[in-house]
C-alpha cells in the first residue's frame, strides 16, 4: 500500500494567488508512489479565500483536497494545529500558502524519511546551492539569531529553525501538545522535537523565494519578540 503525504496550508487572504501554488502541490511527483493528501485551514479569510479553494477543489477532483475554516482570525499556528490535527498521511509537511517555497523540493525532504534516516526533516534557505532571493539584511539576521539561541537550549545545530518547510512523520507531530496560534509555532514544535527521546532530525538545502512587504510577506518585528519569549518559554519551562 502507497504512503500519503499530508500537505498542511494554512491561508489567510490568500484568494488572488493560492490556486498558483495548489498547481505546482498538484504537478509534483512524490518519490516511491507516495500519495498526497491537501490540507487547507483558512484562518478567517477577508477576502475571496474560501471560494477560491472552493472552486479549485470541484475544478481538481483528482487532487484530495480536505477544507477546514476557522470562524474567528486565530493565527498561522492555529491553522497548523487544525491541520496537523486532521492528517491522515504517513508524513506531514508544512506548506504557506504564498510562493515563497517550491513544492517540486517536497522529494529532498522526504529521501532521509523515506530511507529511513529520519524522523524530522528541515527544509534550510541558508544551505546548498539552490536559488535565494536576496532580500531583507535585519530580516535575515533575525533569523540567524532566533536559530543561533534555539540552537544553545535545544542542543541542535540547525541553520534555519524559522523555515515553513518542515516534514514529520504524522506520528511524531501528532504526538506532541501545541499550544502556540501565531508565529510562535516555529520555536515551540522545535523545543518539542528536540526534547522526543532518539529523534532523528536532518536538514537539506532548499530554495527560496520570499515575497516583500508589498507583496504580501505577514512576518514582522513584533512576531521576532515572540519567536524570543517562545524560545525560553518552551526550552527553560518544560
Amino acid at each position: 500500500m502507497n504512503k500519503t503525504l499530508s500537505i498542511v496550508i494554512p491561508a489567510y487572504n490568500e484568494g488572488p494567488t493560492i490556486h498558483r501554488i495548489l498547481n505546482k502541490v498538484k504537478e509534483v511527483q512524490l518519490i516511491d508512489n507516495i500519495e498526497k493528501e491537501v490540507i487547507i485551514v483558512n484562518d478567517c479569510s477577508k477576502d475571496n479565500t474560501e471560494e477560491a479553494v472552493l472552486a479549485y477543489k470541484e475544478a481538481n477532483p483528482d487532487l484530495p483536497i480536505s477544507y477546514y475554516k476557522h470562524e474567528v482570525n486565530k493565527g498561522k499556528g492555529a491553522a497548523l494545529h487544525t491541520g496537523i490535527y486532521n492528517a491522515k498521511g504517513d508524513y506531514v509537511i508544512i506548506q504557506d500558502a504564498d510562493l515563497e517555497y517550491d513544492p517540486m523540493e517536497y522529494n529532498l525532504l522526504l529521501k532521509p524519511i523515506v530511507n529511513d534516516f529520519a524522523d524530522v526533516v528541515y527544509g534550510s534557505r541558508f544551505m546548498g546551492g539552490n536559488p535565494h532571493r536576496i532580500l531583507f539584511f535585519w530580516h535575515s539576521l533575525g533569523n540567524g539569531m532566533l536559530t543561533f539561541l534555539s540552537n544553545m537550549f535545544t542542543n541542535l545545530n540547525l541553520t534555519d529553525m524559522e523555515t515553513c518547510y518542515k516534514l514529520f512523520r504524522r506520528e511524531t507531530i501528532q504526538s506532541i501538545t501545541l499550544k502556540e496560534n501565531r508565529f510562535g509555532f516555529e520555536p515551540e514544535v522545535t523545543a518539542k522535537v528536540a526534547r522526543i527521546p532518539k529523534i532523528r532530525i536532518y536538514e537539506v538545502g532548499i530554495s527560496y523565494y520570499g515575497r516583500t512587504y508589498e507583496e504580501g510577506k505577514k512576518i514582522g518585528w513584533k512576531d521576532g519578540f515572540r519567536a524570543i519569549y517562545c524560545i525560553l518559554k518552551y526550552n527553560l519551562f518544560k
